[in-house]
């Protein structure tokens, strides 16, 4: 057994279900995990039957009676214990994370840091739960607000980001007084036995009672189970568009709430006024970082017509420049794809870019031969194309990107918000006011927009998400910690009458 598996109590076999120090073993299948750094079997996990579901839940509804009931500082204490053990896990996780998923080792190792930096976070917001005081109308009335957690929180993942988004999740409605349900991608699913095994133990350390932290793994069906469960009140949930269109139908059929985190197809406005060794390395690594594979993930240049055929030439110099292979070896910048049909996704996308006339600055193409055995790292490709074009208008998870050039601020922003997708974008530029115009409510229509940025590595303390397609949830810092709880208006009348409101007169005299 490789050396972090042990220090993480990875074992060959593994339970996927657990209401925190309990494990169960109810179902007859499981999950095998292959990593594709190497295509060798890393574990097995054990799902979960729909009678250990519905244990599991069951479990979670009376363990939220007993820790809502704990002073939000105490539970930021109890979150803070499990920072620490963040910190001292932080080297062997992020190296499963690399290994399981196939991300770089510094990406792993950040995975794990952003972690530790929502924890943080969550902390220091559990002594800020902050309601309001409003004037009343009426004479001798005092009018306020509270914020109550709503109970039971799912958190649907996705194989991008095996342990961070769940965190931002879990710490935030944890302090909020809620409990949490976590169901994994079952692409990674050892990633999250870990961090079930890491909280479970500082949970025990602090006598929480079994079904504060649940993990409940399996295919389309556990998320079906979670999005049609009335105990559920809140569901996150992280994905594709398609997913979160059948997630939203569902949860919103029974009036629950829902944060969507769903595809990006994010721009960077390059313009003739950036400054370019900024402008390259943003456009770079957002483009092949984490092999293409964030949600956040540059998808297409913007390029001023001034600059466009310069600008191009550089950056295929330097993707020429880029060491694809084993992600935990940091000489290394690109790891593999996270499957065979992530492969096949990419192949069939760069068939469709040369189908509908775009050319490639930049050629693709599937890695074979020594290091490559798994059959999952491919060449990062970039096509000079039109927005409008079929396949530029959707997502397609890899390291793809296109280029385009244009004539004016105007027609940047109109072309970086022509498409269904509203996560993430950016521009570089030195100029003020085409700055402060992209950022202006003529500007980018996005959740995120960034100046002399690239459009991925958003930071906890702001909220995270997007509009359009992508879902409109928001997650993580600022004021997302309201979507966790449920608000209270208060009235006290402590004068002697009964005055209405309006100046309403109801005489029974």
């Amino acid at each position: 057994m490789i050396d972090f598996l042990k220090k993480l109590s990875i074992e060959s076999e593994n339970s996927g279900v657990s209401t925190g120090s309990k494990w169960m073993n109810s179902s007859e299948t499981s999950i095998i995990s292959y990593s594709p750094v190497d295509g060798k079997v890393i574990g097995e996990v054990t799902t979960s039957s729909r009678k250990s579901y519905d244990k599991v839940v069951k479990t979670a509804q009376e363990a939220f009676l007993l820790w809502r009931e704990i002073p939000a500082p105490r539970r930021g204490e109890i979150v803070r214990q499990v920072g620490q053990a963040l910190r001292e896990k932080k080297d062997a996780l992020g190296r499963l994370v690399s290994y399981e998923m196939g991300k770089s080792l510094q990406e792993g190792w950040g995975e794990v840091q952003e972690m530790i930096d929502i924890n943080d976070f969550a902390v220091g917001l559990s002594r800020q739960l902050h309601g309001l005081t409003m004037a009343s109308e009426r004479p001798d009335h005092r009018m306020f607000e509270q914020w109550y957690p709503v109970g039971i929180t799912a958190i649907i993942t996705a194989f991008n980001f095996p342990v961070s988004v769940w965190s931002w999740n879990a710490f935030i409605a944890l302090v909020c007084g809620n409990v949490i349900l976590w169901k994994p991608s079952e692409k990674v699913p050892l990633c999250a036995v870990a961090c079930q095994k890491i909280i479970a133990e500082v949970f025990a350390k602090n006598n929480v009672s079994e079904g504060v932290s649940n993990l409940v793994t399996g295919g389309k069906e556990v998320g079906e189970w979670i999005t049609s469960d009335e105990r559920i009140p809140l569901v996150s949930a992280t994905g594709s568009t398609r997913m979160g269109k059948a997630i939203a139908v569902a949860v919103g059929a029974r009036l629950g709430k829902t944060i969507l985190e769903l595809g990006g197809n994010n721009a960077i406005i390059i313009s003739e006024k950036a400054d370019p060794d900024t402008a390259l390395t943003g456009s770079l690594f957002g483009a092949v970082g984490t092999a293409g594979q964030r949600c956040t993930t540059t998808r297409r240049l913007i390029i001023h017509e001034s600059i466009y055929e310069g600008f191009k030439r550089k950056l295929a110099d330097a993707y020429k420049q880029l060491r694809i292979g084993d992600p935990l070896d940091e000489k290394n910048h690109v790891g593999p794809l996270i499957d065979k049909e992530a492969v096949k996704n990419y192949s069939e996308a760069l068939k469709e870019i040369k189908k509908e006339g775009g050319k490639f600055i930049v050629e693709g193409g599937i890695l074979k031969g020594k290091g490559y055995e798994s059959g999952c790292y491919v060449l990062p490709a970039v096509a000079e194309v039109k927005n409008d074009l079929k396949i530029v208008q959707k997502e397609t998870f890899a390291p793809i990107l296109y280029v385009m050039k244009y004539k004016n601020i105007e027609d940047a922003i109109a072309m970086q918000n022509n498409v269904p997708q509203g996560l993430s974008s950016a521009i570089m530029t030195l100029d003020l006011r085409e700055a402060e115009k992209f950022l202006s409510v003529a500007g980018s229509d996005c959740g995120i927009a960034n100046v002399n940025i690239g459009t991925s590595g958003a930071e906890i303390g702001g909220a995270f998400g997007g509009e359009k397609e992508t879902g409109g949830g928001r997650e993580s810092g600022s004021d997302a910690w309201k979507a966790y709880m449920r608000r209270q208006t208060n009235t006290i009348n402590y004068s002697h009458d009964l005055p209405l409101a309006q100046g309403i007169k109801f005489d029974l005299g």
